[in-house]
């Protein structure tokens, strides 16, 4: 017995709490405070991706315990599944093989978040200055996306209830009357909108939900993430850029380049759209072209009011002038491609070629849509109670329990 009393008190901490679930850390540093309000102090810093494992959940709220066993409190928006963690690593893989849209600088710091919603977590702040290769854009609804829990809530409790026999009456209770037929215009009735025969006037329009432009941007480092597009600029020269005239640049690229006297001009392609919200790219693309007489850029071909999709590609085109122009071979010239949707409702890349500073059309075919880049805010249910246990009970505090066992507390 003085021997089970030692190895009880030979332990100095107090015992671990159970973990109830895991999570990963959203944002590229986070501070886990002592208690939920956030005037409390700081215990410890986690960084993006670290694993946490979850001991208590008040509301919105978590305690988690950090890798070097600090525990402290934190809010579920900065913290991430295990499936929310794995979805972005694919994000980087997949966005490393995309071909870049042009590059884009910020004015100010910008956020880089882990989903395309202003309230996912940020995982690294570009300053200002830094250039980042925008690959694609999507615009998504203001409101979150719903959220499977990160702890599973405990299962209800089935609550037996007795029904108490009921008595016969002593006397038979009169039959019920008939229920009363519905009038002839229920169906009018039953109508809670305006009616059909309502002017069109009358009918307002329900608003339309606000919307915001996300873009998938690439660091130089390989890092990949969302960020708002309005918050961006492409950072194609100024001399280029000034002719824009009120339109967003959406792409840009450089097709070549021309030598005038002892500098080096490029030859630039760029895409861009108007106002609006359309469910396309862009609705133009225009080719600009240093001109060695007049020392200043100049338009050498340009489509306007055409419904385009990204991305825009860049590559050696087969062109024969003598053969028509859908020649299926020829001669190899730098060279772009575009897609675009035609009036019969079906998409084709349509290809250019660059004859020195002249762009020539060079062919069409059936334009591959690119499955979309984007992954759900809602992660996958949370782990089983079986894979997350707490870790095993010390031999002297399994002695302690059965002390307890036998002589209560």
């Amino acid at each position: 017995m003085a021997l089970v009393l030692l190895l009880g008190s030979c332990r100095s901490s107090a015992p671990r709490a159970a973990v109830i679930g895991e999570a990963y850390v959203g944002p590229a540093s986070l501070g886990l405070r002592s208690d939920i309000p956030t005037q409390s102090p700081t215990v410890a810093t986690v960084k993006h991706g670290d694993r946490l494992e979850i001991l208590q959940q008040r509301r919105s709220f978590f305690r988690v315990r950090a890798p070097n066993g600090a525990e402290g409190w934190t809010e579920q928006r900065q913290l991430l599944a295990r499936e929310d963690m794995v979805a972005l690593q694919t994000l980087a893989k997949r966005a490393a093989a995309m071909p870049s849209q042009g590059r884009a600088t910020t004015d100010a710091d910008l956020r880089v978040h882990t989903l395309p919603t202003a309230k996912s977590p940020s995982f690294l702040t570009l300053k200002e200055n830094d250039k980042v290769d925008v690959l694609t854009h999507i615009r998504r609804n203001r409101a979150d996306p719903p959220r499977k829990p990160l702890v599973a809530p405990p299962p209800k409790k089935m609550k037996a209830t007795r029904r108490k026999a009921s008595k016969a009456p002593p006397y038979p209770p009169p039959p019920m009357p008939a229920p009363p037929a519905p009038p002839p215009n229920w169906l009018d009735l039953s109508k809670t909108g305006p009616p059909d025969d309502a002017p069109a006037e009358d009918q307002a329009p329900a608003p339309p939900e606000p919307t915001d432009d996300w873009s998938l941007v690439r660091t130089a480092d390989g890092q990949a993430g969302w960020v708002l597009t309005r918050r961006l600029r492409m950072a194609i020269p100024d001399e280029v850029a000034q002719y824009a005239e009120g339109h967003r640049i959406v792409s840009y690229f450089s097709l070549g380049s021309v030598r005038d006297g002892d500098e080096q001009k490029d030859i630039w392609l760029w895409t861009t759209i108007g106002g609006g919200t359309p469910a396309y790219d862009f609705d133009s693309f225009r080719v600009f072209v240093w001109s060695v007489r007049h020392h200043r850029y100049e338009t050498e071909y340009i489509e306007r009011n055409l419904t385009g999709y990204e991305p825009v590609e860049v590559q050696p085109v087969s062109f024969s002038a003598g053969k028509g122009r859908n020649a299926p071979s020829g001669d190899q010239y730098p060279g772009f491609s575009v897609c675009m949707e035609k009036k019969d409702g079906q998409r084709y890349r349509r290809q250019y070629a660059v004859l020195n500073t002249v762009v020539r059309f060079a062919g069409e075919q059936p334009c591959e849509t690119p499955p979309p880049v984007d992954f759900g805010a809602a992660p996958a249910a949370p782990p089983t109670a079986t894979a997350l246990q707490s870790p095993p009970a010390s031999f002297s505090e399994r002695v302690k329990r059965k002390l307890k066992g036998w002589f209560g507390r």
